[in-house]
């Protein structure tokens, strides 16, 4: 597997627009970290910033584990808006795809998110969130492999 995303602990900067709807693009900046125990456990932080807008920041933490030579892996995820969430991986030879779900949701939300891989240094992310079967916002931003 070619993938430096998720696979490879290391800073990413990421960059780009926010969309909900019915509203306008907002734009949207942020950092993730990516870490790995000897035990094929990770863990990988982001928090996303949203400029020019009085919109809160969203954290994500994910702990997950991928066993060596596998494509899938499941993760838990805290969501500092969605709370508690499950969620699984596919690494697929250029795209590393996730789909998650919120525990316990009356609004049966759930989401997903596609990192297409350009080079080592940099992804190009897209995902969105759904309540029931409807898209209630979308978000694509670029991220660059930041110097240890």
């Amino acid at each position: 597997m070619a993938h430096t995303f998720l696979l490879e602990p290391g800073r990413w900067r990421m960059q780009g627009s926010w969309l909900e709807r019915n509203g306008m693009p907002i734009s949207v900046k942020g950092m993730t970290l990516v870490a790995w125990n000897r035990d094929n456990w990770f863990t990988m932080a982001t928090k996303l910033i949203f400029i020019d807008s009085d919109r809160s920041d969203i954290s994500f933490l994910y702990k997950g584990r991928l066993h060596d030579g596998e494509r899938q892996y499941t993760f838990l995820l805290q969501h500092n808006l969605l709370g508690q969430v499950e969620g699984e991986g596919w690494i697929a030879q250029d795209t590393i795809v996730q789909r998650y779900w919120v525990l316990s949701d009356r609004q049966r939300r759930s989401g997903f998110e596609t990192l297409h891989r350009i080079n080592d240094d940099s992804y190009y992310l897209t995902s969105g969130i759904l309540a029931s079967h409807f898209l209630t916002s979308t978000m694509e931003a670029s991220l660059e492999r930041q110097p240890t």
